[in-house]
């Protein structure tokens, strides 16, 4: 394990850093009004996606007002004071090392390594190029509506061949001199910070390689579970209503966020004691609005715990890690057994229709696996290659095998040969997802990582928690949450990958057998397989 791979305790001496160095209190005065500065615009940004009229005219005004936001944030976030202040914080600790031997400050010097790579990437980003990213942004979340709408990937084609191109603009700026670092790697970095592209190659192949043989024997299975209970008519306000009392139940803090309703669902924090999320739902299905709503409640529980200082060292370590907090509670919590029996209650409870489904039936109908041509309302056996199938299309495009033109035939291709799933049209084939848009271009493996995350994961919690299945069955859930917090969410970014937390924290490095293993006993007893 790396040295820098640091616990989440800190410092051994009885002053602050603070109170002896003034460059780092400079310093980190300065980091914390870029954070607030951040987080002022994500509140911009989540109006945007919920509240924000859809109108051309608001969207080029919402776009000039986060662009000049995003130059303010970039101005600050580069000024020249940074290097020579983290030097001198260095010296400061270095100093009073060498007289108290007992003084460690293990978190300020992780303060100070995570400040230097981000003003090295920062610096070198031009702000006019920060600020048209900013700009396109907004606009190109617009086009992707329209054109989804519409369902017409030509109306986003132009828009998408800019996102692609600046986002290469702002990975070759990011990486320097340094040719050897292929832009696609440089990219997601930016997501899963520490792990390369050769390593998320070597998970995704092994996985791909055991699922699937599984999918095959598990669609051919004679024995498939009915969906039946999925179906009817749901009061979507008392859906709303149920699904908050569970995510509640969970540990999600409703008195420090609030849950909202929007296209796409999503998380958004403005700080541990404000955590938004949203959810969307439909009277003539009910899993999916619930599965969401525990989803974005996992990633919000991560973002309400960590530490609330400010700096980057307490946010959350990466977007894999984040991934795996939100699959942990959706699938190894939510598509349970024993959270069947409590979904199985609430539904004879506060439902007029006459939903009278065993837990059993619950469970079949919400882990039930078939072929889907949307990745977010996929199951979670088919979900890995929904994940890969997008990894293979960015990568291509950024590495100039593919046009962006050619993104619908390609993706189209890759669905019947993978997946063998027709694409009708484009609404429910490349424009379904908005990353791209927001220019997030290296984020979609983060997926396949938390779920792979996630499972090993909740391997270790119920290795640990003896009566983790009987606490789910009577909807108790704080020792895991606990669990999770200790683990994961405290630590903050004082690991320099989720490779070293994991090894710390687990006694190894990230290992898709968990996750193999998981889905392999799932479904050959759901469905019987030999």
């Amino acid at each position: 394990m790396s040295s820098t791979a640091l616990p989440s305790s800190t410092t051994c001496s009885t002053k602050s850093l603070d109170e002896i160095s003034e460059a780092y209190k400079s310093l980190t005065a300065k980091l914390r009004e870029v954070t607030q500065l951040k987080r002022v615009s994500a509140v911009l940004d989540y109006d945007r996606m919920v509240l924000m009229p859809s109108s051309e005219g608001a969207a080029k005004s919402r776009g000039m007002q986060l662009s000049t936001l995003a130059a303010i944030i970039h101005e600050k976030s580069t000024e020249k004071s940074i290097p020579p202040l983290i030097e001198q914080a260095r010296k400061d600790i270095e100093r009073i090392r060498r007289t108290e031997k007992d003084v460690v400050y293990k978190d300020e010097w992780r303060v100070l390594e995570l400040t230097q790579k981000s003003f090295v990437k920062n610096e070198r980003i031009p702000s006019d190029l920060e600020a048209k990213r900013a700009a396109l942004g907004s606009s190109a979340y617009a086009a992707w509506v329209k054109a989804r709408e519409s369902s017409d990937f030509q109306v986003f084609e132009p828009v998408l061949e800019k996102c692609f191109h600046t986002a290469k603009e702002i990975a070759g700026c990011q990486r320097g001199d340094d040719a050897s670092i292929p832009l696609y790697s440089q990219m997601l970095d930016e997501y899963e910070m520490g792990m390369s592209a050769e390593r998320i190659d070597e998970l995704f192949h092994e996985i791909e390689d055991a699922l699937v043989p599984l999918i095959a024997s598990v669609l051919k299975s004679p024995n498939p579970p009915s969906t039946e209970p999925l179906k009817g008519k749901f009061d979507i306000e008392i859906q709303k209503k149920i699904n908050q009392n569970l995510v509640t139940r969970m540990g999600f803090d409703s008195e420090n966020g609030r849950i909202d309703e929007s296209v796409h669902p999503f998380t958004m924090s403005f700080g541990p004691s404000d955590v938004r999320i949203t959810s969307r739902y439909s009277d003539k299905e009910w899993f999916q609005g619930m599965a969401a709503s525990i989803h974005e409640a996992g990633h919000a529980m991560y973002e309400q715990n960590v530490g609330d200082s400010g700096l980057d060292i307490d946010s959350f370590l990466s977007m894999g890690a984040h991934e795996s907090q939100s699959l942990f509670w959706e699938r190894h919590i939510g598509m349970t057994p024993e959270f069947c029996n409590l979904i199985s209650e609430e539904y004879k409870k506060n439902m007029s229709t006459n939903f009278q489904y065993s837990s059993q039936d619950i469970y079949g109908a919400i882990n039930a696996v078939s072929k889907s041509m949307i990745r977010v309302e996929a199951d979670e056996l088919t979900y890995p290659l929904h994940v890969i199938l997008r990894y293979n299309i960015e990568r291509d495009v950024v590495e100039g095998k593919l046009d962006v033109k050619d993104i619908p035939a390609k993706w189209n291709e890759l669905m019947k040969n993978m997946l063998d799933v027709e694409i009708t049209d484009d609404a429910k084939g490349c424009l379904q997802d908005v990353h791209w848009s927001g220019l997030a271009i290296g984020y979609f493996p983060t997926y396949l990582i938390g779920s792979t995350t996630a499972a090993q994961l909740a391997y270790y919690c119920e290795q640990d928690l003896p009566d983790f299945r009987k606490n789910i069955a009577n909807g108790y859930f704080g020792d895991i949450k606990e669990w999770l917090v200790k683990k994961v969410h405290s630590h903050g970014r004082r690991y320099p990958s989720l490779d070293d937390m994991l090894e710390d924290q687990l006694g190894e490095k990230l290992n898709p057998k968990y996750f193999i293993n998981y889905l392999t006993k799932k479904y050959s007893d759901l469905y019987n397989l030999s």
